[in-house]
């Protein structure tokens, strides 16, 4: 979907009049219920700093865990027999939080558990796993395999990265107003929404079909394209003020009201890849839906001032400003929309 498009999906033109158009909820995943489960969780399991990663001190140093896993792109995955690329997102997924609090990453373990032991799917695993090892700058320190067909139906994995910041290093986790928001694009779809994504595509297609907008490509080869990993933009990050990050996952846009309850005015997105349009059109999806779902082309974001802002994009390949943080009630305008 593009900009341009987006205008025109916010005037009603691409859903239907009855705006019966295919939700998050419907398909399966209610966020509000999945925030307050976690918040219940966390509530109950302990006493710790940080929003994206749990912070743990240590004295001179912050210790920070991250615990996540792939979802329902393992079920894409499955449908193509290709598991070649969900190693990277298992540790996409963590490792992106970590960056999000100011953290490197550093040691990484895997977490499989299956209906029965396959050697080649899990070899195929075990790749992936290095390579986003390799990208995320992190050592596999461990792992474990679990078989429990009483409990698992196919297979699925998560995995905890742990991660080490001087105090001094951490981000304070609070935009302020007046700053502006810096964004690095996303590589597509990432590693949430999968469930209103596939709800979507499988319609009136198989993952096997040729993608529309690029017919060398099979539908599920475009839902599989693996989440980008941001370790990279640590040194631009610390070398500045930065206040606040955030890593555009589950909830879509309203991750950026993680950074503090301001109005977040976002001016200059990066473009949607066609995945999103694809999906839209499929499921009939409205774009406030959209948005509150999938990253929609930006997969990170940081709050800072303006001139420090100029330095980072200055030493990154792909940043640029998107937006600025006002005082007001705690929203993201996007695109002709109000979140």
């Amino acid at each position: 979907m593009t900009d341009g498009d987006a205008e025109d999906a916010a005037d009603g033109t691409d859903t239907d009049e009855d705006g019966e158009g295919l939700t998050y909820a419907e398909a399966g995943v209610d966020i509000a219920g999945q925030e307050a489960a976690t918040a219940a969780l966390v509530g109950a399991t302990g006493d710790f700093e940080g929003d994206f990663a749990g912070l743990l001190d240590i004295g001179d140093r912050y210790l920070a865990l991250a615990a996540d896993g792939v979802g329902t792109k393992l079920l894409v995955a499955e449908a193509l027999d290709d598991y070649s690329t969900i190693g990277i997102d298992c540790i996409a997924m963590n490792a992106n939080d970590l960056v999000a609090a100011g953290v490197d990453p550093v040691a990484f373990v895997d977490y499989l558990a299956v209906e029965e032991p396959d050697d080649a799917t899990a070899e195929a695993i075990g790749k992936g796993l290095d390579e986003g090892a390799e990208r995320a700058g992190v050592a596999l320190v461990g792992g474990e395999t679990a078989v429990m067909p009483d409990v698992i139906k196919g297979l699925d994995i998560a995995g905890t990265c742990a991660g080490l910041a001087p105090k001094d290093a951490i981000f304070p986790g609070e935009a302020e107003a007046g700053d502006v928001v810096v964004g690095w694009p996303s590589s597509g779809v990432h590693s949430n929404g999968l469930t209103l994504a596939r709800e979507a595509v499988t319609r009136d297609h198989e993952y096997t079909d040729p993608f529309p907008p690029n017919p060398d490509r099979s539908i599920g080869e475009e839902l599989l394209e693996p989440t980008r990993i941001y370790s990279d933009l640590l040194g631009a990050l610390r070398d500045v003020d930065t206040h606040a990050a955030a890593h555009v996952t589950g909830g879509g846009w309203t991750n950026l009201t993680r950074m503090g309850e301001f109005h977040y005015e976002i001016t200059d997105p990066f473009d949607a890849q066609p995945v999103f349009e694809f999906v839209q059109q499929e499921g009939d999806v409205t774009d406030e839906e959209m948005h509150r779902t999938f990253n929609m082309g930006t997969g990170f974001v940081a709050a800072m001032s303006e001139d420090d802002a100029e330095a980072v994009v200055d030493a990154t390949e792909d940043g640029r400003i998107i937006g600025h943080v006002e005082e007001g009630e705690e929203s993201v305008a996007i695109r002709g929309l109000e979140l």
